[in-house]
């Protein structure tokens, strides 16, 4: 996750750190900067989030992952700790962007790729069906959860999953609108955590970039 720009009402005090919690990275600390809005995944939703998805991925070798308001990288770096082939980070601050690339290069990771700017617009560029999963979790109070699903749906290859957390429902028309079904959710307090699977192609969305294998995929100019 990411802060916005102005700062939204704080659910909980953020802890200090959090820690990858499987994989060849297990245990790594991942600070977490003092900014306004910015809220890790809390360990219990994310232990659920993967182990929900170790009962759906066949192979995680094969996965290519996008977190796209990264933060901390807490759901990216924990997909690439359980060995997916290729995860991009997307992260606007700086300072954050700073800590994930410090980061990578501590774990010695290439499967990674950070890269700074808007999310919204950098996922404009990106080629179409080039992600197995995505992660959206957008600052809550941000009212970006909608918009992003709507500018993640068509990098989803098919068969593809993406797991939304919010602090509030989604318009129910939403996933069938997308072509989206929920398989998984939880209520953990305030948080919503959703998994939604591509049962069937993306609804257009313009022209087709190419789908590509791992590396990471890059920004279309």
């Amino acid at each position: 996750m990411r802060p916005a720009r102005s700062a939204p009402r704080r659910l909980a005090a953020a802890p200090r750190k959090v820690r990858i919690i499987g994989g060849q990275f297990k245990r790594t600390p991942l600070p977490v900067a003092d900014l306004p809005g910015l809220r890790p995944t809390p360990d219990r939703v994310r232990e659920t989030l993967f182990n929900w998805l170790a009962h759906l991925v066949p192979d995680w070798a094969a996965v290519r992952g996008l977190d796209l308001f990264a933060g901390t990288g807490a759901l990216g770096l924990e997909l690439a700790s359980r060995g997916a082939c290729a995860v991009t980070l997307v992260e606007r601050e700086p300072q954050l962007v700073a800590q994930l690339q410090a980061l990578c290069e501590r774990l010695g990771t290439r499967a990674v790729q950070v890269l700074r700017g808007d999310a919204l617009a950098l996922a404009a560029r990106l080629p179409l069906a080039s992600f197995d999963l995505v992660f959206v979790d957008p600052p809550f109070g941000a009212r970006l959860h909608e918009p992003a699903l709507r500018a993640v749906r068509p990098l989803l290859a098919p068969g593809g999953l993406i797991y939304v957390e919010s602090d509030a429902a989604l318009p129910a028309a939403l996933p069938d609108a997308l072509g989206l079904t929920v398989v998984r959710e939880l209520r953990a307090g305030r948080v919503r955590a959703r998994l939604l699977l591509a049962a069937q192609p993306a609804p257009p969305a313009g022209p087709d970039k190419g789908q590509v294998d791992c590396p990471p995929p890059g920004l279309s100019r």
